[in-house]
Parts: structure tokens; sequence; C-alpha cells
């Protein structure tokens, strides 16, 4: 199911609670504001998103219990499924202090095999679980205009959709509970092999005497090249470090679950543990703070290069 922004309606007001505002949750909890929406929020040690959206008129939550027992929805936008499940489960957390009928929407790239898991332990207290992780960066979010792939029973899905329409130019609802992970793996999951790839065809390139910039040429220009490709290669070529802003960590992370999920499926993939690899190799080296096409550096060193160097001998 799809609709256009220009269909949003904000329909009743439940009171809405956000827990993490950092590079994706900063956009998105403003533009429930900007719905009309009463938003109570929850940080970490940033305080700048904290402070920036406290001036628009959030309220900051002194603790998860504060927020679990004044809220009705509470949408999650954090790093990684452990961090969901202390939110979910812990003493001072949503389970334990929320009322009848709270959802939990998580927004986080999660393992869905643990999303499934507190659904069903949130059912238990009569609350709900929805799935609804993201596509795009953090320049759609301040939009408004990320994509949202939900997972959720069909009349709890409704029940959030208005909300999240204020941050979501594209809302697909692809089933129950957990079907929003599933499909944000599938795609982190090409998003990653296309990373990998790059980063071995370009060594590829200069090892055997072509430029970065040649390959990026003939590629871009082909029915291979792509919007990821070109992000990609802004790093790559013209060394622009905000062009592809997604952390090796990140990556690293979402790969790992894209194979746990293959395991729990009961499925041979060898393509995604040859990817995990990868940046698992370049995380073990020290390198996860950097971002998404810095691989490509990491694999040209391993065979002996510098691609920066490469790519400056390729503008002689």
């Amino acid at each position: 199911m799809n609709r256009n922004k220009e269909d949003r309606n904000v329909t009743g007001q439940p009171k809405i609670g956000f827990v993490g505002v950092g590079y994706m949750g900063h956009g998105m909890a403003k533009n429930i504001l900007k719905g009309g929406y009463d938003l109570m929020i929850k940080g970490n040690r940033n305080r700048a998103p904290v402070e920036s959206l406290t001036a628009m008129g959030a309220r900051e939550a002194a603790s998860l219990s504060e927020m679990a027992a004044a809220c009705d929805i509470v949408f999650l936008c954090l790093s990684n499924s452990p961090q969901v499940e202390a939110v979910v489960r812990g003493e001072d957390g949503l389970i334990a202090n929320g009322k009848p009928g709270l959802i939990v929407v998580d927004t986080t790239t999660a393992n869905p095999v643990s999303t499934e898991a507190l659904a069903t332990e949130l059912e238990a207290r009569d609350m709900h679980m929805v799935d609804a992780p993201l596509g795009r960066t953090p320049k759609e979010a301040e939009a408004g205009t990320l994509d949202a792939m939900v997972g959720a029973a069909p009349e709890v899905f409704e029940s959030v959709r208005p909300v999240i329409d204020c941050w979501a130019g594209s809302v697909t609802h692809l089933g129950p509970v957990g079907a929003g992970h599933k499909m944000k793996l599938v795609m982190n999951f090409l998003g990653t092999g296309y990373a990998a790839l790059y980063a071995e065809a370009f060594t590829m390139g200069a090892k055997v005497g072509l430029a970065p910039q040649l390959v990026r040429e003939v590629i871009g220009g082909s029915r291979m090249g792509c919007g990821f490709f070109e992000t990609y290669t802004q790093w790559v070529c013209d060394r622009n470090r905000e062009a592809h802003v997604f952390s090796l960590d990140n990556a690293a992370k979402d790969i790992g679950y894209v194979c746990l999920m293959a395991q729990a499926a009961g499925m041979a993939n060898p393509m995604s543990a040859t990817i995990r690899n990868a940046f698992a190799s370049a995380v073990a080296q020290g390198k996860g703070a950097d971002y998404m096409p810095m691989l490509a550096d990491h694999v040209a060193a391993l065979n002996g290069l510098d691609l920066g160097a490469e790519v400056e001998k390729g503008r002689s």
C-alpha cells in the first residue's frame, strides 16, 4: 500500500514518543512535530538534536518509563537490535511501564528474529509492535521524504500510518510484523554487495592500469550505473567524504543480520557470507568509523595500492 505525500491526513491526536534522535531520528521527530503531534523525546549523549527539538516544542522525557506511561505510540530509531531489546525489555523500559494499547514502532535496521520475539512479548501485555525501517538518507529524513517499509497487523498499521506519513514520502505495508525488517535486510544485502563489488572492481582496475576515473566514466554511463554507484564514486574519484554517509560499522552490522536471517530460513547464503567477511575485515582493522565507499581504500590497501594516489595519477 502506497500513498503520496499530498494524501496525508492526521487523524486523531495520539501522544507520540521518540527514542533516538540522531542522524535520521532528528528529521523524523521534527516532521512529527510539524504534523501537529504532542511529542516526547529521549536522546543520547549528543545534546544538540535534543535541544533543537525541544526548541521546536518537543518535551524531553526524564526516563523511558515516563515516556512509556505517557505515550500512545513510541518510535525507536536506534543502531541495532540489542539497543532495541534494552529499550523494550529493560526494567525502565516500554513493556514494564507502558499502558495497554501502546504501539512500538521500530525504525531501526534490526534482526527480524529479534523483532518477532519482541512482538510476541508485547502482545502478551496487550501492546503492539510495528517494524518500519527506513530507506534513503538523513537529507530525506529532514525533508520528510523517507521510504518506510512496514510490517504490522492491518488495524495497527492504520493507527500508525498518519504519524509515519509525517516523515515518509513513500509507505509500503509489506505484511505482518517482521516483514519490514526482512525487506530492509534484502535491500541492504544488495547495497553492501554493491559496495564490496565496487571496492574490488576499482582495485582490479588500478592493478591493471585503469585509473578509477576511467572505471567511473565507463560504468557510470552504462546500464550498470545507478545512484549508489554515483555517490560511491564521489568518494573514490573525488574524495568527497560526505557523499555517501553510512559507516562500515553499520554496514557490517546489517550484513551480519542478513546472514542470521538466511541461517534462520535454512538457506545457503554464499554471497552474503562473503560480503560479510569483506566488511568484517575492514572493521577488524579499525576502519569501522569510515564510510561505506571507503571499503574500496581498504581492499586496495590489501593489494598494496593507495587508491587516493591512483586517483591523483589518473589526473596527471
